[in-house]
């Protein structure tokens, strides 16, 4: 079983934004030695769920078979389908569902668009809570003492030029989100894509998951994102939350 935790921690260091590791990587990001690291990359490799070319293990499609005993039986994410195809097909952009899990936001549901804004959100994916659109949201549902401890013990790596990296501008963006029931990121995780989150509540008020949508900026204005796709998530949000 000890080798089977150590496999999964391995899996788990995969990431968008870490799509291939090293043996002293995947050692580090697990909390494993090198020898037992390799052993569990070979072993996976063996498995089918790694490919390697001599330096870099990567995920396979088989990683995916790990995923779809959840996501086929759980009910948020098989409800949210429909929902999401439907933001997809009115606004041409890929929609996602995500859900708060090991302090992160983890996305468990996915409509694609022809045009995909960003290629690190698909299934089973993790984003910051504190830098993403769909973290923001998440986080609004935190009573505000516990949101500013996370601001004051997690520091926000810079993905680009436009990373909010300001304790006290990242709190306001959580506030923001809990104030007016929509969160943004203009190119702060990928340059060039902006993100729109939106809370999905049941008829109790219970925070449940987020809804978002990404688009190019070179295309898309903040403003136009208010205007044109903010009813069209919060109308498919919200007809989600009922249903739970």
């Amino acid at each position: 079983m000890g080798g089977l935790a150590k496999g999964l921690a391995i899996l788990e260091a995969f990431s968008p934004l870490r799509p291939r590791l090293t043996v002293t990587e995947a050692a580090q990001s697990s909390g494993t030695t090198p020898a037992a690291a390799r052993r569990c990359l070979l072993t996976l490799m063996e498995l089918g769920y790694l490919s390697h070319d001599g330096k870099y293990y990567t995920p396979t499609p088989r990683v995916m078979r790990l995923t779809s005993a959840w996501t086929a039986t759980a009910v948020l994410p098989s409800l949210a389908q429909p929902r999401l195809i439907a933001v997809r097909d009115e606004l041409g952009e890929s929609a996602s569902l995500a859900v708060l899990e090991g302090g992160q936001s983890l996305f468990v549901a996915r409509a694609e668009a022809a045009r995909i804004a960003s290629a690190g959100v698909r299934l089973g994916a993790t984003l910051p809570l504190l830098g993403s659109a769909t973290g923001r949201i998440l986080l609004s549902g935190w009573p505000t003492e516990q949101v500013e401890e996370l601001v004051a013990t997690t520091p926000v790596e810079r993905k680009t030029s436009h990373t909010i990296v300001d304790p006290v501008e990242l709190l306001a963006r959580v506030e923001e989100a809990r104030r007016e029931g929509v969160a943004f990121t203009d190119e702060e995780l990928d340059l060039g894509v902006r993100t729109m989150a939106v809370p999905v509540r049941d008829i109790g008020g219970v925070l449940h998951g987020a809804m978002s949508v990404s688009a190019f900026a070179a295309q898309v204005s903040l403003a136009q994102m208010r205007e044109e796709y903010w009813p069209v998530l919060d109308r498919e949000a919200k007809h989600l939350g009922r249903m739970l």
